[in-house]
């Protein structure tokens, strides 16, 4: 007996460029009716596979218009990775060729394209968790939801201009409790949920992924995007 097929995909890729003159792919999917906001997700540290495709899908399910850049694209184009212990190591060497400011042009060029259905979010998962971070510290964001972000760390020198929600798993030793406190510290006007669940909790592709755990997870992004996009 075949599995069921899943959704037909809403979204195709699109050309975009940043301000600096680099041009870059990114998977915009329209939602069927008027929008009722729009949505950047930034990429996993595996490229916008078959996975980030999936959830750009589903947000324009929910009625977002929503787009995730191909932000490897200035390392290397049409990355799609696995998550095997090879893949993680490539795609953490394209994260190391890629200097923040330029990853932040793609965002902005990113929002410019969508800003149309409204309020524009940011999601992002994993090192894109990060990047919704310091997107939320730089870039013209109604709001801001960092799934695991490993480093935000690193950039807690900054101070988030819009309201973050930040998910953590209770379980991943890559973002100990310590860094989550200090994290909670720096943002006392942020959202923050910790999970019995481990990095990469989201992602039906992982052998960490926890459906509980993500649902939960899903429920309060929705929940908060639409709290900020009222204020927006």
């Amino acid at each position: 007996m075949k599995p069921e097929a899943g959704p037909a995909p809403l979204g195709s890729y699109t050309k975009l460029m940043a301000r600096d003159g680099h041009e870059f792919d990114a998977w915009l999917a329209p939602p069927s009716g008027a929008p009722r906001g729009a949505l950047v997700i930034a990429q996993e540290i595996f490229g916008v596979n078959s996975h980030i495709r999936g959830v750009v899908d589903g947000f324009a399910r929910d009625g977002f218009l929503t787009i995730a850049p191909c932000l490897f694209d200035r390392a290397r184009r049409g990355v799609e990775l696995g998550y095997d212990a090879a893949a993680v190591q490539e795609g953490r060497g394209y994260v190391m060729q890629i200097p923040m400011e330029k990853v932040m042009l793609d965002l902005a060029a990113s929002i410019n394209v969508v800003k149309h259905g409204g309020p524009v979010g940011i999601v992002g998962y994993c090192w894109g968790g990060t990047l919704a971070y310091v997107a939320a510290c730089q870039l013209p964001v109604a709001a801001a939801v960092a799934y695991y972000g490993t480093r935000i760390v690193e950039h807690l020198g900054r101070a988030p201009r819009a309201r973050v929600l930040y998910h953590f798993g209770l379980l991943d030793k890559s973002i100990p409790f310590e860094a989550i406190e200090r994290i909670r510290a720096n943002d006392p006007n942020g959202e923050t949920h910790i999970y019995d669940a481990d990095h990469g909790f989201n992602c039906e592709q992982r052998a960490a992924w926890n459906p509980a755990a993500a649902k939960i997870a899903r429920d309060r992004t929705l929940r908060f995007l639409a709290e900020r996009y009222a204020d927006a």
